[in-house]
């Protein structure tokens, strides 16, 4: 029978033997998370985000919302209108929408107007956010997605509230013109925050690549 390591000291003293037992390392060095892997993941959400707003804008806006305007008697829906609207257009479309439009609208906001504004906004989050390094910058520039997905979301259901009330109120409509017209300035705005991020996302990876070449050449 084998003897213990203590039973071994015992019987030869200190010159006895006693085997060493290595562990083996349970970190997987191939798993190992580097800057650039996740970078590398960050870019292609950013890219599917993108490419999934694109879409999702074409579909709303230049497929869906036209294609309304054949139950509408040519007239275009209210989330259209860059400009707004008052109440004598307000009155004109309720008149043209039967109940079934006006179903297929909701319906219209309840899915892609609602898809668009949130992904739109959590794609811009993310840019905006991996490109901008200054904190205060940073919730500045998210100030703009995350206020277009609320007003737009707003809108969609003042909207259709203004379709569907059995008298149409001024200041319903004025609410949902207003949101309209804020919805399309705010896109714009993130449109450009977005831009500005990659800019500096990019200035700010030159900037460490000049430092990173300016340390390796004095080290030789």
């Amino acid at each position: 029978m084998a003897k213990t390591p203590a039973q071994r000291i015992k019987k030869h003293g200190a010159s006895a033997a006693v085997p060493q037992h290595h562990l083996p390392s349970v970190i997987n060095p191939s798993t190992t998370r580097s800057p650039q892997k996740a970078q590398s993941n960050s870019n292609l959400i950013l890219i599917a985000g993108v490419v999934a707003s694109l879409f999702l804008f074409w579909y709303l806006h230049l497929l869906t919302l036209n294609q309304l305007t054949q139950l509408s008697g040519g007239l275009p829906m209210p989330d259209s209108l860059v400009g707004g609207f008052d109440r004598g257009f307000a009155e004109q479309l309720r008149s043209a929408m039967d109940g079934d439009a006006r179903g297929q609208l909701n319906y219209v906001h309840k899915t892609a107007g609602t898809l668009f504004p949130l992904i739109f906004g959590f794609t811009w989050l993310l840019l905006i956010g991996t490109n901008v390094t200054r904190k205060y910058l940073r919730w500045a520039l998210w100030a703009l997605p995350l206020l277009f997905a609320g007003v737009r979301l707003w809108g969609n259901s003042v909207i259709d509230a203004m379709m569907s009330a059995d008298a149409l109120d001024g200041g319903q409509v004025a609410l949902a013109s207003g949101l309209t017209v804020a919805g399309w300035v705010l896109l714009v705005l993130s449109l450009v925050a977005g831009v500005a991020a990659v800019f500096l996302g990019g200035k700010t990876s030159r900037a460490r690549a000049g430092t990173g070449t300016g340390t390796g050449t004095a080290g030789h």
